[in-house]
Formats: structure tokens, sequence, C-alpha cells
């Protein structure tokens, strides 16, 4: 790692990116040139419910320029009472991308992901689009086939104007093409990050549309006694004043604050890497407090593939 005097505040790391491995357009080698071209300071790939496109970056190589951490984003359900109409994702961070039960884990997610596809495309069917899971392959290429596959598609033929359109018309929660899929219980997530040696890290909060600031307070109460470790705050769907309540939040519960842009490539191209939508950035000091409280933990595992640097 490089030391806090090689930066200074203008400096941006994004740790929410995501490759062909599972619903972005850049693979990681692409992720990597694009980091260094852009001079982000530290970045993490966190492909939803894999670990193959951090695994293809460190086989690569990470470049000297750039800091690195493994990354994953799991797919998880709310604790109960809670239930939210918006996605609850657990991101994991410095994880060791060898560890036996977070593979296994992940395969069986991945195959839910796998499952519910035919079933989208056998509603949209139904609906009069004539679409197929093989052309949206031929397509997307060999990556992990999800929902903004689906929408890019029906934008390719004409369905709908745009992938925004897509999933607000037919393929988000509630609208006619929605299948749900299997999650495992956020507790199990978080406890299998912690056991791969990682920072467990709850993802986007302003996306659970949660309204009430006691409810939300609550819920991050639970998930620490959990094992959470960290709270997304820096996202670029945050206004000034989420990421001010969000960090307050963090800093309250003694949680690590962390942040990204939620970079797709193509599937969401207002979503630039580093800089949101132009005017965000995240502090590359957060990394280094990740680091830090990492040092701590990995004195047990010292050998993991964790891939910080």
């Amino acid at each position: 790692m490089k030391k806090p005097s090689d930066y200074n505040k203008n400096v941006k790391i994004d740790l929410h990116i995501h490759s062909t491995a599972s619903d972005g357009t850049l693979s990681p080698l692409e992720i990597l040139n694009l980091a260094q071209s852009i001079n982000l300071g530290a970045i993490s790939i966190t492909d939803h419910d894999t670990i193959d496109g951090t695994k293809e970056a460190l086989a690569i190589g990470i470049p000297p320029s750039i800091n690195f951490l493994t990354g994953v984003e799991i797919s998880a359900v709310p604790p109960p009472p809670f239930s939210f109409p918006g996605s609850f994702h657990i991101l994991g961070y410095a994880i060791n991308v060898d560890d036996s039960v977070l593979n296994q884990t992940l395969v069986k997610l991945q195959e839910a992901r796998k499952n519910r596809n035919p079933r989208i495309i056998e509603r949209l069917n139904r609906m009069g689009y004539e679409i197929t899971l093989n052309e949206i392959r031929k397509d997307a290429g060999e990556c992990q086939l999800g929902r903004p596959h689906i929408a890019k598609q029906m934008v390719k033929k004409g369905f709908v104007q745009s992938v925004s359109k897509a999933f607000d018309k037919y393929l988000a929660k509630g609208q006619p093409a929605y299948v749900d899929k299997y999650r495992i219980d956020c507790d199990r997530a978080i406890e299998v990050i912690l056991n791969a040696g990682g920072i467990p890290v709850l993802a986007h909060p302003v996306l659970l549309d949660i309204k009430n600031d006691d409810v939300l307070e609550t819920l991050i109460a639970r998930l620490k006694e959990m094992g959470l470790k960290g709270i997304e705050a820096y996202y670029p769907d945050h206004t000034p004043d989420l990421i001010v309540r969000y960090t307050e939040i963090a800093n309250r519960h003694g949680l690590l604050i962390t942040g990204g842009t939620d970079f797709h490539g193509s599937i969401k191209p207002e979503i630039i890497m580093g800089s949101g939508r132009g005017n965000f950035s995240v502090p590359y000091e957060l990394y280094e407090n990740m680091v830090k409280s990492q040092n701590i933990v990995h004195k047990k595992h010292e050998s993991c593939n964790t891939g910080i640097k």
C-alpha cells in the first residue's frame, strides 16, 4: 500500500465496480486499464454473487499504480422483521478468494441467477415479446447473464427505449416479467465474508428506500450484531445530505465508511468509473481506513489471497 503522503485530497477511489464476470460490460483487464488511465488510487471489483472477476484481475496482475481490494456483492435477505422494496446487498472486501465455503456459497447463488433467466424470458414471451436466451448470450458473451442483459436485448429489438425503461415497465420488482430469486440470509452472508477474512459492508442504503431514520438506525444496529463492519455511505444516488446521514450513522456504530460508483459500463452508461455522473468522488482515506482495520484482522490470515497491496 502506498503511503498517505503519496496522495492528496484530489485522488479518487472506486470500491464498487462490476465486470463481465457478472453484469458489467468491461472485462477485468479493461477495468484495470481504465482505472490506470483515470488515475484512480484504489479499486475493487465487486461482481454480483461471483468472485471470478476479482480472480481474473489478480491473475492478470494489479498495476503498481493501483491499490486493489478483492470484492464481491452478495444478494441477501434482510433480517426479520425488516422488509424493503429495494435491493438488499452485502459487499465483501479483502476476502480470501480461495476460501472454500465462500466459493461454494457463490456457486449456489449463481445457479439461482441462471435458473431465473428462462422464467423471465418465458414471461416476456407470453406478453408477445419474441426474445430468446440464445440471442442474449450471443450478444453478452461469456458472462453471468442477468436482467441487465435481458433489458439490453429488449432495447436492441426495439421493445423499449432504454434499459431503465425495460426495468421500470417489465423487469423491476412488482412488474409483469419480474421473477424473484434465491438469496441467502444476511447473517449467513456476513458470516461467510467474515470467515473468508473479509469486511462485510451494507451496499447502497438509499436503495432500500427506508423513509424512517429510526428504522434505518435499528437495522444497522441489528446488522452490526451479526458482524457488519461498514456502510457504503458514498454512492452516486446519495445526495450530500444522505452521505452525511450515513456517515454519522456509521460513526455512531463504530463502522467503516466505504464508497463506489456501482459502475457497469454501457449497461449504465450515465455512470462513469470513479466519478459517477461526473461530480462524484470517494476519498482515498476511506481505503486507507479499511486496510488499517484489515491489517489487524489479517495477522491471523497472512497467507490469504485478499488482493490487499
